[in-house]
Formats: C-alpha cells, sequence, structure tokens
C-alpha cells in the first residue's frame, strides 16, 4: 500500500501542474477578484458579464486578432465583416499615431466551427474608410458608410479582394463624425434602408449632384422641410432616395422587420437623460430642433414641456411624432431586429439593441399602443468592465447573436484612450451547442431558394431574395408554398416577392391586403405604395373602416402628397373614427394634410359644422397647419370653459400656420384678455415683434402690461425684440443687484448689451469702479 502511494504522489503533482491553477485555487473567482490590468485580457473578458439566465456568451474574436470595431455584418457562410477603426477622431485624440494605409475593413472567420474565430483577412484597407461606421454585406457588393461618402466594393469573383470600387452617395457632411452616415440595411421589399446623425445635414448622389425627393423637395437639413439627422430608404443602385423620417440628433442605424416596420436609437445633447427609441413613421418630423425656426429645444416657448427630457424633442409640438420609449441617459449605438428562434422565445421578433453608456446589450419587448407602439427593456448581456463599450449587434445565419465592443474606457464622443483593443462575442441559449454551425443553403431552385428566405441573417436573405426575384414566375409556386405556412413572417416575406411577379403581383398585394393578421394588412399598403401608386387609392378606399387602428394610421400615411377629393374624402372617412386620445393617431392624420392644409381643413369643417367644438376638433385644430384653423384655434382660447392649464397648447399652433392673418388674430386675443400676465406670456412668445412696432394699439397693450412679466424670459425676450432702451436702467439695476438670481443677473446683463451695446455696459462698470 504504501508502495503505491509513493509511486501516486509524483502523477498527482503532474496533474496538478497541468491543471488550471486559478480554478483549482479559487473556482468562484469573480470579476471584482482580479486586478484592474487583468480585468482587461481577454481571458478574463466573460467573468464580467451578468448575463440574462437563459442565454450563454462566448468569446469570438479578441485583440491582437482585431482591434477597434466601430461595426459590423455577417455574410451567408457565418463569417464577421467589421470596420476596425484605428484612425478614429485622431485630431482631438493626438497621443495616436495615424494608421499610414488608412482604416480596414477585416473579415474573421471560425474554420472549424468551434465558436472562435481562426483567420482574418484585410478585405480593403484605406484612408478613404477612416472612421468608417457602418458595412452591410450584400452578395458580391459590400456598401461602406465613412462620411463623406457611401462607398460600395464589388468582389464579383469573391476572393475576399475587391475588383471595383464605387460611390453610392457623395458629399455627407460629418467626416470622421459619430453624427455622420450609418450602415445599410436591406429591407424585406428589396431596398436599402439607412440613416445619419446631424451632422451629416445633406446628401448627394454619386456625381456630387443634389438629390430631389419624389414631392420636389432637395434632401438638405435647411428646414424646408428637413432638420438634422434623417432616415432613409433607396433602391440597391441607390437611386429613388426618400427621406423617411427627420429631425432627430443622432440615429447610430436602424433595424426593419419583414413587414417594413423601421426602428432606431437616437441620442439626447448629451447628460438631458432623454435617449429615446423610434418608430419611423414614414415623412414624420422627431421634434430635435423647432421644426419651422431651427431653434434649439432650450429656447424659450409656448406651451414647452416642464421635464427636460421630454421637452428636449419637442414633444408638446403639433406635428412631433411620439416617441415609443425614452430611456434616460445613454449613448445607443448598432441596432437589429431579431427574428431568429435559436435565442430564448423572450427576444423572439423584437428589437435588439447595443447601448454602449451602460454597457448593455438589451431588448425592446415592443407593444402595440393604439395606433402605435411602446416598450419595455429587458437586458440580454451586461458587464461590470466599464471598459466593455457595445457598438453593434448582427444576427448570424444560425441565429445566434453576435455583438461588437469597441472596448475602451470612453464611449467615443471624439475620444479614445485605447486603440488595440477590441471584441467579438457570440450569443447564444444556455445549454445549447458552443459550436458554430452555419445551416446549409443553396440557391440553385426557387424551391432551394426559399429555404435562405427564411433565414434570421440579412446577407442570407439578400441573395434568396434576389435570386427569386431574377426567377420572376418560375418562382411564383415556392413563394405561394412558403406564402400559405402558418407563419406571418414566413407570409410577409414571400409576399413581397408575390408582389412583384408580372400580371400577378397586384392580386397578390389585394390578398395580402384582406388578411386577418393587421401586420399584413400593413405590410400590404406599403406593397401597393411601392409597386402599384397608381392603385393606392383605390386600394384603401376600400379599407378605412378596417377595425385595426395600426391599418387606419398606415392608410392616413398613404394619403401623403395627395390632395385631391378622393383622398380627401377617404381622409375624412378616417376621421369619423379617431380617437382624439390617439396622439399617433392624430399625427398620422396630419401628415395627410401637411401638403394642402386648406383643402383638408375645409372639407372637415364642411363636413362637420357643428362638431369642431369638441375634443376631437379641438386636436385636429390643434395639429392641421391650414389659415382657416386660426379663427377657430381663437375661439377655443377666449372660451371660458377651455381648461386654463391648456390654453398654451393652441398658443403653440400659430406658430406652425403660414398666414399673415395669424397677428391680427393675436392681438385680438390680447384684447380679450386685458391685464392677464399669463395670455400676455403667451402671445408675445407667439406674435411677430415687426407687427407689434406697427399696431400701436396693441403695442400699448403689450407695454402697459409689461412691468407685470418684468424679470420673466418672455420680458427679456420681449426687450431684445422690440429693443425697448427705456428698460437700460431696469436691466442695469438687474445686472448689480445681489439679490437677484445669478440666471436673472445673466439674462439682464445679455439684454442690456444686445439693446444698448457693450459699451453701455463697461461704461456703467467704470462708474462703480
Amino acid at each position: 500500500m504504501k508502495k503505491f502511494v509513493f509511486l501516486t504522489c509524483p502523477l498527482i503533482l503532474v496533474i496538478l501542474a497541468c491543471t488550471n491553477q486559478k480554478d483549482l485555487d479559487d473556482p468562484a473567482r469573480t470579476f471584482e477578484d482580479i486586478s484592474e490590468e487583468e480585468k482587461h485580457l481577454p481571458e478574463n473578458a466573460l467573468l464580467s458579464f451578468e448575463n440574462s439566465t437563459d442565454v450563454e456568451l462566448t468569446l469570438f474574436a479578441s485583440e491582437p486578432m482585431i482591434s477597434n470595431p466601430t461595426n459590423m455584418d455577417i455574410d451567408a457562410r457565418g463569417r464577421v465583416w467589421m470596420c476596425e477603426v484605428q484612425n478614429y477622431r485622431l485630431p482631438y485624440n493626438p497621443t495616436f499615431e495615424a494608421r499610414a494605409n488608412g482604416d480596414r475593413i477585416l473579415i474573421l472567420e471560425d474554420t472549424d466551427g468551434d465558436g472562435v474565430a481562426d483567420q482574418k483577412k484585410v478585405f480593403y484597407e484605406g484612408n478613404d474608410i477612416n472612421g468608417a461606421l457602418g458595412i452591410a454585406v450584400l452578395g458580391t457588393k459590400v456598401i461602406v458608410s465613412a462620411s463623406p461618402n457611401v462607398l460600395i466594393f464589388y468582389d464579383e469573383n469573391q476572393d475576399d479582394i475587391p475588383e471595383k470600387k464605387d460611390t453610392l452617395f457623395s458629399l455627407i457632411k460629418g467626416v470622421d463624425d459619430d453624427h455622420g452616415t450609418h450602415a445599410f440595411v436591406f429591407g424585406p421589399d428589396g431596398r436599402l434602408y439607412f440613416n445619419f446623425g446631424n451632422a451629416g445635414k445633406q446628401i448627394r448622389d454619386k456625381r456630387g449632384q443634389p438629390i430631389i425627393d419624389k414631392f420636389g423637395r432637395a434632401v438638405e437639413a435647411h428646414g424646408k422641410p428637413y432638420r438634422q439627422g434623417m432616415a432613409f430608404r433607396c433602391n440597391i443602385d441607390g437611386s429613388d432616395l426618400e427621406v423617411l423620417g427627420y429631425n432627430f440628433r443622432n440615429i447610430y442605424e436602424l433595424c426593419v422587420d419583414s413587414y417594413g416596420n423601421i426602428f432606431q436609437s437616437d441620442n439626447d445633447d448629451d447628460g438631458n437623460k432623454g435617449v429615446r427609441i423610434n418608430h419611423i413613421v414614414e415623412y414624420g418630423n422627431y421634434g430635435y430642433q423647432d421644426q419651422i425656426t431651427g431653434a434649439g429645444w432650450r429656447e424659450r416657448r409656448v406651451g414647452m414641456h416642464d421635464e427636460i427630457p421630454m421637452r428636449h424633442w419637442h414633444v408638446n409640438d403639433p406635428g412631433v411624432i411620439p416617441n415609443m420609449l425614452m430611456t434616460g441617459a445613454g449613448s445607443p449605438a448598432g441596432i437589429t431586429f431579431y427574428e431568429g428562434s435559436t435565442l430564448p422565445p423572450a427576444f423572439h421578433n423584437q428589437v435588439i439593441h447595443a447601448e454602449p453608456g451602460h454597457q448593455v446589450v438589451r431588448a425592446y419587448l415592443i407593444e402595440k399602443d393604439k395606433a402605435g407602439y411602446k416598450a419595455s427593456i429587458k437586458n440580454l448581456v451586461r458587464s461590470k468592465d466599464k471598459w466593455f463599450r457595445p457598438s453593434d449587434v448582427c444576427v448570424a445565419p444560425d441565429g445566434s447573436l453576435f455583438i461588437a465592443d469597441w472596448h475602451d474606457a470612453v464611449v467615443g464622443g471624439n475620444g479614445m484612450d485605447d486603440r488595440n483593443r477590441g471584441r467579438i462575442y457570440r450569443v447564444t441559449t444556455r445549454g445549447s451547442t458552443s459550436s458554430y454551425e452555419i445551416p446549409p443553403f443553396n440557391l440553385d431552385s426557387p424551391e432551394q431558394a426559399i429555404t435562405a428566405l427564411l433565414s434570421p441573417n440579412q446577407a442570407t436573405r439578400y441573395l434568396a431574395h434576389m435570386t427569386l426575384m431574377q426567377s420572376g414566375m418560375a418562382a411564383e409556386p415556392a413563394l405561394l408554398s412558403l406564402f400559405e405556412r402558418n407563419n406571418p413572417i414566413a407570409t410577409a416575406r414571400s409576399s413581397w416577392l408575390l408582389a412583384r411577379l408580372p400580371q400577378k403581383g397586384l392580386s397578390y398585394v389585394k390578398a395580402i391586403c384582406t388578411d386577418g393578421n393587421e401586420d399584413l394588412r400593413i405590410a400590404g399598403i406599403r406593397m401597393m405604395r411601392y409597386l402599384y401608386p397608381n392603385q393606392v387609392l383605390g386600394q384603401v378606399q376600400s379599407m378605412t373602416n378596417d377595425p385595426s387602428l395600426l391599418v387606419r394610421k398606415e392608410i392616413a400615411i398613404a394619403l401623403t402628397g395627395y390632395c385631391d377629393d378622393q383622398a380627401i374624402d377617404i381622409w375624412l372617412d378616417l376621421v369619423d373614427q379617431f380617437d382624439p386620445e390617439d396622439r399617433w393617431s392624430l399625427e398620422a392624420l396630419g401628415l395627410s394634410t401637411d401638403h394642402c392644409p386648406d383643402r383638408y381643413f375645409n372639407a372637415w369643417i364642411d363636413r362637420n359644422k357643428e362638431q369642431w367644438n369638441t375634443p376631437k376638433g379641438h386636436s385636429l385644430i390643434w395639429r392641421i397647419r391650414s389659415a382657416q384653423a386660426l379663427p377657430y384655434l381663437s375661439s377655443i382660447i377666449k372660451d371660458p370653459s377651455t381648461p386654463r392649464g391648456t390654453i398654451a397648447r393652441y398658443f403653440r399652433s400659430f406658430h406652425f400656420i403660414e398666414s399673415n392673418k395669424k397677428d391680427n388674430v393675436l392681438g385680438e386675443i390680447l384684447q380679450h384678455y386685458p391685464s392677464d400676465s399669463a395670455i400676455l406670456k403667451y402671445v408675445l412668445l407667439s406674435i411677430n415683434p415687426s407687427f407689434l412696432k406697427k399696431t400701436r394699439s396693441i403695442l400699448n397693450l403689450v407695454l402697459n402690461d409689461l412691468d407685470d412679466i418684468k424679470g420673466s424670459p418672455e420680458w427679456f425676450t420681449t426687450l431684445k425684440n422690440l429693443r425697448l432702451k427705456t428698460e437700460n436702467e431696469s436691466l442695469w439695476s438687474m445686472v448689480i443687484d445681489d439679490e437677484q438670481t445669478t440666471e436673472i443677473k445673466k439674462d439682464a446683463a445679455a439684454t442690456l448689451i444686445n439693446i444698448a451695446g457693450l459699451s453701455f455696459v463697461k461704461a456703467r462698470f467704470r462708474e462703480l469702479s
């Protein structure tokens, strides 16, 4: 026995030496147990995560293989393509030397299927993609978003070396800026979707020529009507570009589901807890700036929200689309819509989003809310490591989710502390195999291609969609088999292609418009608008009594730009069913009227002569920007039964109406409310100063009561607008009065300098000394 023990002791020592000593010494070792330096080593990366209980996270790639991933895509072979950005904002980061050959597009591959990348290729390297913020791999085309250009690379022989480079769009502002142009997404309709932040300002075609939308308006952020960040849609070749929504701050990326619903996040002016998630209502204004003047959210206005996060987006203004969700502070980045089945069911058919400001990747669980959507948050993975900066999320062909991690002490915003680290993670359901196996598919026949069309991966769906579309009528039987499955997503994806079939497409669209599923009926309206625009009014007229609020909202959007009697009759039928408490419906109905508001308003009044003075009527009068609404707004404001707390709302409507009569109406309201300081403030924020200067009777009313609002923001504004030098002494007294608040002293000084000039103020200070 002793001999046996003696002989086995060396064996035990060998086993101990070969075993991971860390696990033996402390099997419960945690992220908090290791040093700060160890926390940023790739081998310890997984220790930092707090995952949803039913998902598992693995490390797919890390430094030194990669660094600084800003955006990624996953091709149909399961390979990860990423923008490796080391030349990020170098003027703001002078301690880093430029990578001389420029930033790179990398291809990462797991050749043995163990879930870890073991091969890296450089697809492209160049200074023309420095600071690239988007990549989309669509067959032999690779679209890279790197303001001022959107570049398209062609790899026809698929040897991972591009033979040709071209420009899809050009002269976008926001060069090397987080607020520039972002990644492209392939939609279920076969078109491309993308966006840019508020540094983008304009977009030109490949030749540098201005792009004009279908309403004859230049796609420029100059307020006619477009402002700030925008979301777009175009054909594969870049033609027929549309602005889907505008007046965002910094929308990093967008996502599209199989029905054509579009979602994205938007970052606030940092520090105002106003980060939001948007559902895109086509043609919608999203309120970052005053739509008419371009004023920032801090500028005083009638009826602005008491809470800064809501005030930030002008949510109380008529013509601003509601937010789906407000998430507080943050730094939103990449986003995807998950239509796979590999992740746990809670995440199926949901928006999944990278939020580097909070070191979290989370889902927004969407619920229908009247004619729109609302959402709640469910975390997918969260890290205790403050360097975990998820910049993007993508879905692989097997349905697993990939996360790109910029991995830095800072979240961007012009700065970086590290340029050599970066990770990519893979998320699967807990307990599933860790291997990374790509489902086989081929495109040799339509019957085989429909399998690929059902893929959760964008690049795979693109290949299938293009193959089936090019097959024409030969694809009809296969598409019908998909259409008839008891699966709404399969039905939607096949319907977009059936709708294109020669001679038969229109009948398929009409069929989908009568489906029992409201999401499919909405998709049907979108198909009709895209493929059969001459049939739109006839189709939606037959649907005006649809029981779904969401369908009726989509009909209202479809009327945008139409000013004929048929369109107005359809709109009136929608108005008859309208709930004034449903802001989503109200804004959609308002969009219908924006191109010819007087025609719609007059038709509505003619039909509802006795119904305007109702909650429904008041909502429409508030929203429709018609000069014909002015006397009705005045009547609502003067009506003693109008709740006092709502009057400011109606004053705000004057701001959005183009009419040389509105100042007279505002003057009459002021005369109706003599010595009412609240009304005086509302009028002063709404009326044109030049009108006051030349209309003595109204000016006298203002001057007589001006002392009643002394020291208010409206008082300071009025002094500047009217250049009332008679108040110079009052202003100076405020400047030197130690009992005044700092804010009032600042406003008084600024107003005094504006009216009397800096020399006046300097002279007074010399007198004091």
